[in-house]
């Protein structure tokens, strides 16, 4: 089954700007199935650029009528809705915010009810499989043409790589109670960063997902919200090229597993990496208030937090030594200072 391709700005920020991005990617010849764009950007920051309404609606009638592909906007409102509607454009999405609100999102459906929409749910921000799939009951309740799923991640101030933590096992979850929904991966947000992009979103692909969304601006570096999460155009191109799609590979189960794998390593990687840095504030500490650097009951209480009754033998050896290991290491580097 071909893929369902998303790509866009964040933001609608001039039509010019709208105009030179749709005229970039059209470029490529890579099919898009929608163009997307932020009209209304709801911004933790009440500083930070939230859009420029109801004018940019009109500017992405043009284009998509230039251009001969379906826009798809975020919507917040039934108000929203309605405006869409009186532009022509029909495909919406339900961000990651409006998605904590049933009644908000309930409101939304009501206003799409047996009307030509397609609709994409995100995930809300919170990993709350429940809450992600009533959303999309409610949009299947109001006889929708076609509802999609959009992972985004998950806010966890645990995760140490991405902006948004990837929780795999729920957008999965998701798929075995609506087996018929298409569900997209929106590596954009879930990174934060172009430079992981690729990476998620072949994750995503191994893991059965139905296609991408991708923010692309036709001048990333001048874009103003999220500038560091844009692809240019060209970039856009040559990451579709580069992924393997669910088809193309050779053991689905085994890149899986080595998805799972590969991000924790880097999660590991990134944690021992500030785990480090702790350390070598609390070796100047120990410094300047003339501490001895080995603290055997300190180091008993770490020990404590890792080896935990019932681990297997091998499991608890293994810990055993890199924490000799991890514990040589930080009296090294105090013993530097």
């Amino acid at each position: 089954m071909k893929p369902i391709l998303i790509a866009g700005p964040c933001a609608a920020e001039s039509e010019q700007q709208l105009m030179s991005t749709a005229q970039q990617l059209m470029q490529q010849g890579v099919a898009l199935d929608f163009f997307r764009a932020g009209v209304w950007k709801p911004r933790s920051n009440p500083n930070s650029f939230s859009g420029v309404g109801e004018i940019a609606l009109q500017w992405l009638s043009q284009l998509q009528e230039q251009y001969k592909v379906p826009v798809c906007v975020e919507v917040m409102s039934p108000d929203q809705v309605l405006l869409c509607e009186q532009y022509g454009i029909f495909g919406i999405w339900i961000g990651a915010r409006t998605s904590v609100n049933p009644n908000l999102v309930q409101q939304i459906a009501d206003a799409v009810k047996d009307k030509p929409f397609t609709v994409m749910v995100k995930n809300p921000m919170v990993p709350d499989l429940k809450l992600w799939a009533g959303n999309v009951q409610r949009f299947l309740n109001a006889n929708v043409k076609q509802v999609m799923a959009i992972h985004r991640g998950f806010s966890d101030a645990a995760e140490q790589l991405y902006r948004n933590s990837p929780c795999w096992e729920i957008p999965i979850d998701l798929k075995v109670l609506f087996p018929d929904l298409p569900i997209l991966c929106d590596p954009s947000h879930l990174c934060g960063q172009r430079q992981w992009i690729a990476k998620v979103a072949q994750q995503a692909l191994v893991y059965g997902f139905d296609g991408l969304m991708v923010e692309c601006h036709c001048a990333p570096e001048q874009a103003k919200s999220d500038a560091d999460q844009q692809l240019t155009p060209k970039q856009w191109k040559e990451l579709i090229e580069q992924l393997a799609f669910r088809e193309n590979l050779p053991n689905p189960e085994l890149y899986q597993q080595r998805a799972l794998l590969e991000h924790v390593d880097l999660q590991l990687s990134e944690l021992l990496s500030k785990r480090m840095k702790i350390v070598d504030q609390i070796a100047e500490i120990k410094h300047k208030n003339k501490l001895a650097v080995v603290q055997p009951h300190q180091w008993q209480q770490v020990k404590e937090r890792y080896l935990k009754p019932g681990q297997d033998d091998k499991y608890q050896y293994f810990i055993e030594q890199f924490l000799e290991l991890l514990h040589q290491s930080s009296i090294d580097r105090q013993k530097s200072e």
